[in-house]
């Protein structure tokens, strides 16, 4: 099954953006008449008949809507320190996409060795992987802010987690946690030399609960991809 994105819908109109155009025309050879589908990005998929075969600007006719397709039944925001290798930032956000992740929220520890973190390319990765995993909705990427703000700014009701490593306080194992079913979870993962003191102290008493996923010492991409996983299995078991 192909996915096109489009963010031009209006009524029963889809125009395609010249990059999706041409991947639709040029490059699977779509003609007029041909069904496409077509996601929104913020849930909706669109079944779709082409009739505009244009590798600059294709225009289709929507034929059904399917409100939720690829979704999964929580809200999960993983707020995760850019790693110093982008690399391994990147390919979290191509992974967690995959498997379901809504909000990925960049955060600059005082640990942090990456300071600095462009967003555009992560926005595309998190397109393509939503594509490629066929899911209509793709995932936020939100603009970096300093750990101690984004502790700040966590909205009340949500089950907010933070792993670190740190042994001054119980920990409980995640899945553990995950049993309090709350329907929006932030989790909270720092940088390669964890979080300070200091962050973690302003963490627990702004209600973030601390929490473990096992034994290993894991790279900051590795703890961030476990837990999306145990959240999204969870959600397979409740």
């Amino acid at each position: 099954m192909e996915l096109f994105f489009s963010d031009d819908i209006q009524d029963a109109q889809v125009r395609l953006d010249p990059e999706e155009s041409a991947h639709c025309v040029r490059v699977l050879r779509h003609r007029v008449g041909d069904e496409i589908s077509v996601i929104d990005g913020r849930g909706t998929l669109y079944r779709c008949v082409l009739e505009i075969a244009d590798a600059k600007g294709a225009w289709a006719r929507v034929l059904e809507r399917i409100h939720g397709f690829g979704a999964h039944p929580y809200h999960l925001t993983m707020a995760v320190c850019p790693t110093k290798n982008i690399d391994r930032y990147e390919w979290f956000v191509e992974k967690a996409t995959e498997i379901g992740v809504d909000v990925v929220a960049p955060v600059i520890g005082e640990r942090s060795e990456r300071k600095v973190l462009k967003t555009e390319r992560l926005r595309r990765l998190a397109l393509s992987a939503a594509k490629q995993s066929l899911k209509a909705a793709v995932p936020q990427v939100a603009e970096p802010v300093g750990v101690r703000d984004f502790i700040l700014s966590a909205p009340e009701g949500a089950l907010k987690l933070i792993c670190y490593c740190f042994d001054d306080v119980e920990r409980l194992p995640i899945t553990e946690v995950l049993r309090r079913q709350a329907e929006r979870v932030m989790v909270l993962i720092g940088p390669e030399g964890d979080f300070s003191p200091e962050e973690a102290a302003l963490a627990r008493a702004n209600g973030w609960v601390p929490v473990q996923l096992g034994p290993s010492r894991l790279r900051t991409e590795t703890a961030a991809l476990t837990a999306v996983t145990a959240v999204y299995l969870f959600s397979l078991e409740a």
